[in-house]
């Protein structure tokens, strides 16, 4: 359980290590350090939203009464070139400045893989220090992950009357620095199992609506520029996604495909105090970077049956799109 729990951990363990550098534009005071890390970190939460709401399906047929699954599940969200940077404009920041001299300049996000972008802040600053240089930090792409992953089991049920029932975990890890866990539910309902000739029909029609929530904090105290107490990010996800799903109806391989919506919220509530540079006297949880993410899905896979054992894999089309696998133990 610790090895599977570790694939999501790291994934996680990365964004916010990548985001603690950011630490440091605390410097500038706290509105240019809320415009920069919203910039820096929405783009990885919408990949994030966009993969918590994979993998609820592998096939449109319904288990019967007391029929089950239990699946491990790894999704990996890719990232958009688009994505990977934005444009900080000089001009709408207080005190950040390029070293360079440049006004507007792309620099990364979480997500990329800009690196060498020095600017600085005039004093007055801590040890009576007139100026600060540092380095805005740089993203995922920079360690050569170029996708989001997440991962979780899955168990399905099967109900009564083509319904079925599903829940999927993420154990609670903890470290010094990094806690994370996740849960969800979902439901499936077959409705050709309604239909006198469904033991006949190839293939199967259903409706799939699933919610999955993560929790999780990253502590960044002293990693920065600024000084204070309890500096960490405490992260909350939620993603809705409502799906119409058809599939094959085979013995050993089946094909399975599907199109719908995703709604999901993230919030990074910045915590803690913050104290020197720009920052006239410590500042408390100073703000929190919101993000939303929403659009239509579309996807195609396909499962191979060989008795207990299956696998799965299929590929989405979306804002982000998603590769999700899936290994599964279950009879019927």
């Amino acid at each position: 359980m610790k090895k599977f729990s570790l694939v999501i951990f790291l994934a996680f363990s990365a964004y916010a290590s990548a985001q603690s550098s950011a630490n440091e534009v605390f410097a500038a005071g706290i509105e240019d350090a809320n415009k920069f890390i919203n910039g820096y970190l929405s783009p990885v939460s919408e990949g994030m939203l966009y993969g918590l709401g994979g993998g609820w399906y592998n096939t449109a047929d319904a288990k019967p009464l007391g029929g089950f699954e239990i699946s491990i599940i790894g999704n990996m969200t890719q990232s958009p070139n688009d994505k990977k940077s934005f444009i900080l404009n000089t001009e709408d920041y207080e005190n950040l400045k390029f070293v360079d001299g440049s006004v507007s300049k792309e620099v990364s996000s979480a997500l990329g893989d800009l690196d060498g972008i020095d600017v600085f802040v005039d004093g007055p600053l801590p040890g009576d220090v007139d100026r600060e240089e540092f380095e805005l930090p740089s993203g995922l792409a920079s360690e050569n992950i170029n996708f989001v992953p997440t991962a979780f089991l899955q168990v399905s049920v099967g109900l009564i009357k083509g319904t079925e029932i599903k829940a999927r975990f993420l154990p609670k890890i903890e470290t010094d620095d990094v806690e994370l866990g996740l849960y969800g539910i979902g439901l499936q309902h077959d409705f050709t199992k309604l239909l006198p000739a469904d033991k006949i029909l190839p293939v199967a029609i259903s409706g799939v609506i699933g919610y999955t929530h993560l929790t999780g904090s990253y502590d960044f105290t002293d990693q920065g520029v600024v000084s204070g107490e309890n500096q960490r990010l405490d992260v909350k996800m939620n993603t809705w996604v409502f799906q119409a799903v058809v599939s094959t109806k085979l013995p050993i391989i089946n094909f399975y495909g599907g199109v719908g919506y995703l709604s999901g919220k993230s919030t990074i509530d910045v915590l803690g105090t913050y104290s020197g540079g720009f920052l006239t006297q410590p500042v408390t949880d100073p703000f929190s970077v919101k993000t939303d993410a929403s659009g239509v899905t579309g996807n195609i896979g396909a499962k191979l049956k060989l008795g207990f054992f299956r696998l799965h894999a299929d590929y989405s089309l979306a804002k982000y799109n998603n590769l999700s696998v899936g290994v599964n133990f279950g009879f019927r």
